[in-house]
């Protein structure tokens, strides 16, 4: 007889009581309105943006459109060229996350199975970096970008300063060294025996059990190179180089209001997308390695 159906974490007997089930209940509906909260203003976004202009400017304003004009999907995506922004976007996601996977993955792997002495204390300063507020660096770092050291180059109107930034993650690298030392040490020295080296090792070793972890972080890193503007807006000056998200900031006083609408509509659903298709490894978060160790 089961006694301890999922409730999450309330058991069965708990969820007998009157004042479980009311708060029960209470919390669920809580996260209703929360869910609400955050759905509903992209959500009125993307429908707004499909109202005819003259609608769109009536008062009182409609909440559910009465006209939907979706030819002005296409006129917008075609004059304002956002395949190049996406274009753009996409590039720019696409080296953040190759650096992102080799050198954070390097980092933890360095972290959780070479341990080379010193390393711990170099370990503790990388996880104290995160308690330093971003914008204590920001000036040095923007410095440097037009200053390259030792090479005196101007990184700005490139990529490289936000593939650099992505190539130094301490969140991340502390996600793959938790995920590398579920793996078992009797692996790696099989691997050793067999003549693999250590770089040998992580690629044919280490990468083939990292499913998991690096779609995560793949999908993670896409999601927050596709909405980040700081840095993108420092550095790409260039109109050829913009990103969708300083695209649409930069293009905002040119743009009637109905147009910007759908502009944001074009930067809402690449996440959308991604999150639907890929939700399972993004809920999944930071639980890794349970099924490795043994």
């Amino acid at each position: 007889m089961k006694t301890n159906e999922a409730y999450g974490i309330i058991g069965n007997i708990e969820y007998r009581s009157p004042w479980v089930r009311l708060l029960y209940w209470s919390l669920f509906l809580l996260m209703i309105a929360l869910a609400a909260v955050c759905i509903l203003p992209p959500v009125w976004i993307m429908v707004s943006s499909l109202k005819d202009i003259k609608e769109f400017y009536a008062i009182p304003p409609t909440l559910i459109p009465r006209t939907f004009n979706l030819s002005k999907l296409w006129e917008t995506w075609q004059e304002f060229n956002f395949l190049s922004y996406y274009l753009n976007t996409a590039y720019l996601a696409a080296g953040s996350v190759l650096f992102c996977l080799t050198f954070n993955g390097l980092a933890g792997y360095f972290f959780s199975k070479l341990k080379p002495r010193g390393s711990a204390l170099l370990f503790v300063l990388i996880v104290w970096t995160m308690m330093v507020p971003n914008t204590v660096g920001m000036v040095p770092l923007f410095k440097n970008l037009i200053d390259f050291p030792l090479l005196h180059v101007n990184l700005t109107n490139t990529f490289w300063p936000m593939w650099f930034m992505a190539a130094v993650n301490p969140v991340v690298i502390l996600i793959f060294k938790n995920f590398f030392d579920s793996i078992p040490q009797a692996l790696l020295e099989a691997a050793k025996i067999d003549g693999a080296s250590t770089i040998g090792i992580f690629i044919r070793v280490i990468l083939p059990l990292s499913g998991p972890v690096m779609a995560t972080i793949t999908i993670l890193t896409m999601n927050s190179v596709w909405q980040d503007f700081f840095w993108p807006f420092m550095v790409l000056k260039d109109k050829s180089t913009w990103s969708v998200i300083v695209a649409i900031y930069n293009l905002k006083a040119t743009l009637p209001q109905d147009i910007q609408f759908i502009a944001l509509t074009f930067a809402i659903l690449p996440p959308i997308v991604l999150f639907i298709f890929f939700q399972r490894y993004i809920m999944n978060g930071q639980a890794f390695g349970g099924s490795i160790k043994g």
